[in-house]
C-alpha cells in the first residue's frame, strides 16, 4: 500500500495515498463529498485549520473576568447616568447581534459547507457567539441589570429595527435544505457569508463597541470593558474567517462572480454603512466619550 505523509506542525500522519488524493479532491466549499466519517486530513483548506487553532488558543470565560469595580462603578451615585444608558445600550444590542449571528452560522452556513475543516471552523465560531452571549448574561447577573429593560431599549429604537429588519431580511430564506446546484442560490449563500462576515460583524457592531471601550480607557466598568475587548478579538477571526470562506467559494464556483452579483454586494455593504450612520447618530452618545468631563488632576482619552 503506497502511503503519503502529512506534516502538520510537529506532528506527522501516515495515510493511505489513494484515499487521502480521492478526499482531497472530493472537498470543495459547497457540493462536495458529505461524510460522516473523520476525513479532515489530508488539509485542503489550511487557512481554516490554522485559524481554528488560533480561535481556540484565545479561549475565555466571562467568570473568570472579576466585575467587582463594575458593581462598585454601577452603584456609585456620581456614575452620570449615559454611561448606565451605554451599558444598558450594549448588552440590549449584542444579546440579540450574537443570537442572530450564532443561528446563521450554526444552522446556515455550517450546514451548507461540505469540507470538514470548514465545519471544524465554523462550529468554532458558532461557540464563541455562544461564550459572547454568556458574557452578556454574566454582566446582567453581576450588576442587577433588569433584563427586559435591556431588550425593551433595543426593541423601542427605530434605527435599532431597522439595522435588524436588514439583516434578518437578507437572511431568513436560507436554510440546510437550500439547493446549492443553482447559480442563483449559490450567490444567496455568497451574499449571506458577505453579509454576516463584512456587513453585519465586520461593520454594523463597531458603533456600540468604540463606545463601551471608550469608557474602559478611561477606566470604568474594568471588566465589562475586558469581556467585550476579548469579543473584538474574537470577532477579527470571524471577519477574517468569512472572507476567506468567501473567496474560496467564489474561486470554486466562479459563474456567480457577475458584474450584477458585485454591483449587489456593493449595494448592500453601502447600506449597511448608511444604516450604522442613522444608528450612531440616532443613538450613540459620542460627544460623552470626546468631551469627557475633565477635573482637576484627571485627564481623558479621546
Amino acid at each position: 500500500m503506497a502511503v503519503t505523509i502529512i506534516q502538520i506542525g510537529d506532528r506527522r500522519f501516515v495515510l493511505d495515498r489513494d484515499k487521502a488524493e480521492a478526499a482531497f479532491a472530493a472537498k470543495r466549499v459547497i457540493n462536495g463529498r458529505r461524510t460522516m466519517f473523520f476525513n479532515i486530513l489530508p488539509l485542503k483548506y489550511q487557512w481554516a485549520y490554522d485559524l481554528y487553532k488560533r480561535m481556540k488558543a484565545n479561549h475565555w470565560e466571562p467568570e473568570d473576568i472579576p466585575m467587582q469595580k463594575d458593581c462598585e462603578q454601577w452603584g456609585d451615585l456620581a456614575t452620570p447616568e449615559i454611561e448606565h444608558w451605554i451599558i444598558k445600550m450594549g448588552i440590549g444590542y449584542f444579546s440579540a447581534a450574537e443570537g442572530i449571528v450564532g443561528d446563521n452560522v450554526m444552522h446556515v452556513v455550517r450546514e451548507l459547507v461540505t469540507a470538514p475543516e470548514l465545519k471544524l471552523v465554523l462550529g468554532r465560531h458558532a461557540h464563541e457567539e455562544n461564550i459572547h452571549t454568556d458574557s452578556l448574561v454574566y454582566m446582567i447577573s453581576s450588576l442587577g441589570i433588569n433584563a427586559h429593560e435591556c431588550e425593551a431599549m433595543f426593541e423601542d429604537i427605530r434605527t435599532v429595527r431597522k439595522k435588524t429588519d436588514f439583516v434578518v431580511n437578507n437572511s431568513h430564506k436560507m436554510r440546510r435544505s437550500l439547493d446549492l446546484t443553482t447559480r442563483t442560490n449559490k450567490q444567496a449563500l455568497a451574499k449571506n457569508i458577505f453579509l454576516f462576515g463584512q456587513c453585519v460583524e465586520g461593520t454594523q457592531f463597531f458603533g456600540l463597541f468604540g463606545l463601551i471601550l471608550a469608557l474602559y480607557r478611561n477606566n470604568k466598568f474594568p471588566g465589562i470593558g475586558q469581556m467585550f475587548r476579548y469579543t473584538l478579538r474574537d470577532e477579527s477571526n470571524h471577519i477574517e474567517l468569512l472572507r476567506n470562506l468567501l473567496m474560496d467559494l467564489v474561486e470554486e464556483n466562479p459563474e456567480i462572480w457577475t458584474e450584477t452579483f458585485r454591483s449587489d454586494l456593493r449595494a448592500t455593504m453601502a447600506e449597511a454603512v448608511h444604516l450604522e450612520k442613522q444608528f450612531i447618530q440616532d443613538c450613540l452618545p459620542v460627544h460623552v466619550v470626546v468631551a469627557c468631563r475633565l477635573t482637576e488632576g484627571e485627564s481623558c482619552a479621546t
